[in-house]
């Protein structure tokens, strides 16, 4: 008898709690908007344009959820400490805030991260004019980073290896590193490589600080869900897939209704809606890919627009070009 109450407590237990998570679709429709968390400053990701808009590769993949659920978003900006306690706690539906996957955030936080959109390593930035050339001449080093975020131990792991000694000066905001930084305070600025070409891009004389070569850890960095809400974990990653997808299809915001409309492509067809049932099955209209494509373009238009070689952050595309071409970006088939 015991045993049979227990197990009915159990079962109580867990449709209750996947009733309590499994309703940020549902949410968001009815509220007519996503709230998404993303950086307060940090160029090329999320910043405000002339224009107040928020723009950047993180803000992109905001948009592109938002037009797959065919909401508005609005834009939380948060520091490394308050990003994931926004997630957890419900004030936030998306975390798209440069934030690195690791084991104990994706399984102790009650978090799930969904893709990697950007393959990054932390980096250390110092001024030409020391004339250090690689990390190894840094023993004994003052080093400006952000608290609240894996660079700390990352600088500790690193220089605790190769015996060398350095002393911290840490901020809460990274346009407070940078501040500190620029004006002497430290030697060197220590972030995730895309973060220090950002903010040099923000430095009265950017041309004259170098980012060392050697890379102090790998840094995969992707949007982040509240776990047990497997239906909007899906929802965000088979969007930001179908970004990646589109890349290698040639897809993109200018041609995306012509290709829904001429395409011979089977799988194209099943990936912007014409054929099959794979987005409503998410709990999404028909009309959802294409809306996602016209809103934000492909992951290779995502790139460029915001981090790449024409920008101020100059970045190649490396480890983050498409699988047939030498790099990590892959899509799962769309079948």
């Amino acid at each position: 008898m015991r045993t049979t109450r227990t197990l009915a407590l159990v079962l109580a237990f867990v449709l209750t709690a996947s009733c309590a998570f499994a309703s940020t679709l549902e949410d968001v429709t009815k509220r007519g908007y996503l709230k998404c968390g993303t950086h307060i400053e940090n160029p090329g990701f999320s910043a405000l344009d002339s224009s107040g808009n928020r723009i950047g590769f993180d803000v992109d993949f905001c948009r592109a959820v938002g037009a797959a659920t065919n909401v508005d978003v609005k834009y939380t900006p948060l520091t490394s400490k308050e990003r994931l306690p926004a997630l957890q706690s419900g004030e936030i539906d998306l975390l798209s805030r440069t934030t690195t996957l690791t084991m104990s955030r994706d399984t102790n936080l009650g978090l799930d991260f969904t893709v990697v959109t950007l393959y990054d390593g932390q980096g250390l930035m110092v001024r030409k004019e020391l004339g250090i050339t690689k990390a190894s001449e840094l023993d004994g080093a003052t080093i400006c980073l952000q608290t609240g975020s894996t660079t700390e131990l990352n600088v500790a792991d690193y220089f605790r290896k190769h015996n060398m000694k350095f002393t911290p000066v840490v901020f809460d905001k990274q346009p407070d590193v940078r501040k500190a930084y620029d004006t002497g305070r430290c030697d060197v600025h220590t972030t995730d490589v895309s973060g220090l070409a950002a903010q040099r891009s923000l430095m009265e004389k950017p041309e004259e600080h170098i980012i060392l070569p050697e890379l102090i850890s790998k840094e995969p960095l992707a949007p982040v869900v509240r776990h047990g809400d497997n239906q909007w974990g899906d929802i965000v990653r088979w969007t930001i897939w179908l970004t990646m997808a589109a890349e290698e299809k040639g897809i993109t915001a200018d041609n995306v209704d012509k290709m829904a409309k001429e395409t011979k492509d089977p799988e194209v067809q099943r990936m912007l809606g014409v054929t099959g049932t794979l987005w409503q099955n998410l709990g999404l209209d028909k009309d959802a890919p294409v809306r996602i494509i016209k809103t934000v373009g492909n992951y290779g238009d995502i790139f460029e627009r915001n981090l790449g070689v024409n920008t101020p952050l100059r970045l190649e595309r490396g480890y983050n070009s498409q699988w047939n071409e030498g790099g990590l970006i892959y899509a799962p088939p769309f079948r």
